[in-house]
C-alpha cells in the first residue's frame, strides 16, 4: 500500500484533549477503510505565519499512514466537514522517516537552549561596534542653537 505523510491543522481554542479525540477519530477512519496509522507526532500549538479563519495559532499533528487512496480520500473528507480543522496537507512518500520528525527534534533543541547551525553570536557588546557609546552625541533640544542670538 502507498506510504503517505499527512498534517492537520486543528483551531487554537481547542484543548489538547480535543485535539487527541481528533486524532484518535482519524485513526479509526483510515482503519475502518483498510489502512493503518504507523506514528502519529503532536507538534504543540504554533504561531502561523497569516491568519486562517481568524486564527492566528493552531494545533499541528503529523500522521504516518500506510493506507489505499480510498481512505485518504475520506479522511481528508471528514476533516473538511469538521469546523476544528483549519488545513491539512496530505504527501504520498516513499518511506516513513526513523524516529522523530524535524519538527520534534528542532522542539527539542531549542528547549536544551542550542542554537543550531547558526552558532553562538553572544552579545556582540565585545566586539567594540554597535554599541551605544560608539554613536556620536545628539545635542539636547535645550542645548540647540537656533542660529540668531540667544536670548539674556
Amino acid at each position: 500500500m502507498p506510504l503517505y505523510e499527512h498534517v492537520f491543522l486543528a483551531r487554537q481554542d481547542v484543548t489538547a484533549q480535543q485535539v487527541e479525540e481528533l486524532t484518535t477519530r482519524f485513526k479509526g477512519v483510515i482503519e475502518a477503510n483498510g489502512g493503518s496509522v504507523g506514528k502519529t507526532e503532536y507538534w504543540g500549538v504554533k504561531s502561523l505565519t497569516y491568519r486562517i479563519n481568524k486564527n492566528r495559532k493552531a494545533h499541528f499533528t503529523l500522521l504516518n499512514i500506510d493506507a489505499p487512496a480510498a481512505a485518504i480520500q475520506e479522511l481528508e473528507r471528514q476533516q473538511r466537514i469538521d469546523e476544528d480543522v483549519l488545513r491539512i496537507l496530505t504527501l504520498r512518500v516513499e518511506e516513513h522517516e526513523e524516529g522523530q520528525s524535524a519538527m520534534l527534534q528542532k522542539r527539542d533543541r531549542d528547549d536544551r537552549g542550542e542554537r543550531g547551525d547558526r552558532g553562538d553570536r553572544g552579545d556582540r557588546g565585545d566586539r567594540g561596534f554597535g554599541g551605544r557609546e560608539d554613536r556620536p552625541r545628539r545635542p539636547r533640544p535645550s542645548e540647540e542653537s537656533h542660529g540668531g542670538e540667544e536670548e539674556v
